[in-house]
């Protein structure tokens, strides 16, 4: 199988693209720099869809880059670069004479309103409550395809929570100061933290990619990417400062990640969602890191 990937140079995507050519899927990466199995946002629109069996999309502006202050411009790329890279994507795949059996895009559980009793599956009906779960609306619609298309092309949407991985996303900022005995709660604690190794999201991606037993329904399929385990960040603080043997001493208050980052930004950190991810495991996928202990193992190397 072809598989075409947007935004395949970033976390998610190089381990997405590892596992596919280990399963002996060929790769080609959308990219905005050219290079050797890449090709560029601006070919796709004027060249058109490569020929390709499935197409993902994971391109997006990292939310959490410490890099970028919070203000008007991050905002607006914030959406810029998942809804336009989105509606690029589906386009192509709208105009194409041969249109992917599959197109899978990776948004978010930014959509479910946080609280500390909330249950969410993939089932949960929502409305947008805020500027993330507004990004999230734009940019799951714009991965629609037209009917004619849909026919043939199943579409999958994948919402993952943070992703933790050895070389990326959440964890990459974290274990610093947890190296340096720094590490603690984020705002109270008790918050739900949905979250997935890095390995496993791939995995669902890839069994999200196969192609379609019999005519795809006509509507986006939805798949929530969390792990079954319903952990808080209090348990996930602890678990991690225990498997890197240091102490978890230092509570970071809601109002100093408010400030750090902005309230938009730092809710997703210190506020959360319990999502199931009941359709991913009615559709038979095994994970390999369940619960947080094993995922954490297998990252700090303990």
């Amino acid at each position: 199988m072809r598989v075409l990937i947007g935004g395949g140079s970033g976390f998610v995507g190089r381990e997405l693209t590892r596992l596919l050519k280990a399963k002996g899927h060929e790769v080609t990466i959308v990219s905005r720099q050219p290079g050797p199995g890449k090709i560029t946002w601006s070919e796709l629109e004027s060249n058109g869809l490569p020929p390709c069996e499935g197409a993902v999309n994971l391109a997006g502006e990292n939310l959490m880059n410490p890099l970028r202050w919070w203000n008007e411009s991050y905002r607006k790329d914030l959406f810029s670069s998942r809804v336009d890279t989105t509606k690029t994507l589906a386009q192509a795949i709208a105009d194409s004479p041969s249109p992917p059996r599959s197109w899978v895009l990776v948004s978010g559980v930014a959509c479910y309103k946080p609280s500390l009793t909330a249950e969410y599956t993939e089932d949960t009906e929502w409305t947008p409550f805020d500027l993330l779960s507004k990004l999230v609306r734009e940019w799951e619609a714009s991965a629609l395809l037209p009917e004619s298309v849909a026919t043939t092309t199943k579409q999958v949407v994948i919402r993952p929570g943070a992703v933790l991985g050895r070389d990326g996303g959440a964890m990459k900022q974290m274990l610093l100061p947890f190296w340096l005995g720094l590490g603690g709660t984020l705002g109270s604690g008790r918050q739900p933290f949905p979250w997935i190794h890095v390995s496993d999201l791939a995995g669902i991606i890839a069994h999200a990619l196969e192609p379609p037993a019999d005519t795809p329904p006509p509507s986006q399929q939805v798949l929530n990417g969390v792990a079954p385990a319903l952990n808080t960040n209090y348990e996930f603080t602890k678990e991690l400062g225990r498997l890197m043997r240091r102490p978890t001493v230092f509570p970071v208050p809601g109002f100093v990640m408010n400030t750090l980052m902005g309230s938009e930004r730092a809710i997703v950190l210190t506020q959360g969602q319990k999502v199931i991810p009941q359709r991913t495991q009615e559709a038979g996928f095994q994970y390999k890191y369940p619960d947080l202990t094993s995922a954490l193992k297998e990252i700090v190397g303990s």
